[in-house]
């Protein structure tokens, strides 16, 4: 770790999660990170709690501090005491926040700080059926006074970028879109660690798999993909479903499969720290991320095609930006189970299908979600690279 007063060329990110496995906002954090070593900057990592160790480890580049900021989301005087003393002991030059809602008093308190350049990315899905609108003339005030002092709002998707630009909050001249993204992987390295998967997860090794990687709550489609599982398997008995993640609604979920007699093919793993580097997606044959609500993007669905694998996933919010129908997978309507089926049975009765939509998946990850470029495109946004 460097010593804090070595200069002020540091970037502050406030992260409103908590961070307990390597998922997409940790390799990201670690990315940015390693881009801000290369040009002598440090880099100080906020985050709701205290990492696991294991993301610890992670993140523990020679130029990285991490920090605790609890609930910087609550608008309560603490966090913003807390973010204060932030600021007077680090004196970021940037302040990067994630995760916090875009009405909060942290831009003008960084400004006032001496902060030069404050971002904000909006990293909101909206609920199900929201339609991008123009936000209430006094909202629009309130949100132009209050977002000032940001230099820019950064929109994980053309999607999250119509959303802001249409409510009217925010100039939309200081949006810019750069894309989630993901490491692209070995596929040696994760598809050796496949069987483990399989093994350490009591999944039987002859049956095809159904994957999705997601919280496990009704907003992400899983009453409508348990549907599915019901018509797959009695088309199909030799396919397995495992849900990896965790959620109020576990035990709802483990009872739902009792219920409609699948339980025998559905496994709910709970949290897998690191889901591509623990085999999780070289164990699938397809991958599903089958939400209601209108995701912004779908870091799942990205890591899937960085791995090759088909994705099944519901055409809402940013996902068809993601997803090519018919061609990198399938998308279907939201909460059409029978779709969901149809769809997952034709990419497991067709391996050569599986495997075209892999590789162009892949092909498309590399192009438009790889983590390193996309991190490049935030640096120069920075300022710090032309």
């Amino acid at each position: 770790m460097l010593n804090m007063n070595s200069n002020n060329r540091t970037v502050l990110s406030v992260f409103d999660i908590d961070s307990f496995r390597i998922g997409g906002t940790e390799a990201y954090a670690r990315e940015l990170s390693s881009q801000l070593a290369d040009h002598g900057w440090r880099s100080v990592l906020c985050f709701n709690n205290n990492p696991s160790e294991p993301v610890r480890r992670y993140l523990s580049l020679a130029n990285v501090n991490i920090e605790v900021l609890r609930e910087p989301s609550a608008r309560v005087w603490r966090a913003v005491r807390d973010f204060n003393r932030l600021l007077r002991r680090h004196r970021p030059k940037i302040v990067h926040l994630h995760h916090v809602p875009l009405m909060s008093a942290y831009p003008w308190i960084a400004r006032f700080d001496s902060v030069r350049k404050v971002f904000y990315t909006d990293h909101w899905s909206r609920p199900a059926s929201y339609i991008p609108h123009r936000s209430a003339l006094w909202k629009r005030i309130v949100g132009r006074v209050i977002s000032m002092p940001i230099t820019s709002v950064v929109a994980v998707s053309d999607y999250g970028k119509q959303c802001m630009a249409s409510s009217g909050l925010v100039d939309s001249k200081r949006i810019w879109r750069i894309y989630n993204a993901v490491e692209l992987v070995d596929e040696g390295r994760s598809e050796k660690f496949a069987a483990r998967f399989c093994e350490r997860f009591s999944i039987p090794g002859n049956r095809s798999l159904v994957v999705q990687v997601s919280w496990l709550i009704p907003e992400k489609g899983i009453p409508d993909l348990f549907s599915a599982a019901r018509e797959v398997i009695s088309r199909k008995p030799d396919v397995h479903f495992a849900l990896v993640g965790e959620g109020q609604y576990r035990d709802q979920f483990a009872k739902q499969a009792q219920e409609l007699g699948i339980a025998g093919h559905v496994t709910l793993t709970g949290t897998v720290f690191n889901p591509t580097d623990e085999g999780v997606y070289a164990a699938a044959d397809v991958v599903c991320q089958v939400s209601r609500w209108e995701e912004i993007f779908g870091w799942t669905i990205a890591e899937a095609m960085a791995c090759s694998r088909p994705v099944v996933a519901t055409r809402v919010g940013g996902i068809p930006e993601l997803v090519s129908d018919g061609l990198t997978g399938f998308l279907v309507p939201p909460g059409d189970s029978a779709a969901i089926a149809e769809k997952i049975l034709a990419l497991l009765n067709d391996g050569e299908m599986r495997s075209r939509m892999g590789q162009m998946g892949q092909k498309v990850a590399k192009e438009h979600f790889d983590l390193k470029k996309n991190v490049r495109e935030l640096i120069r946004l920075y300022g710090l690279i032309t």
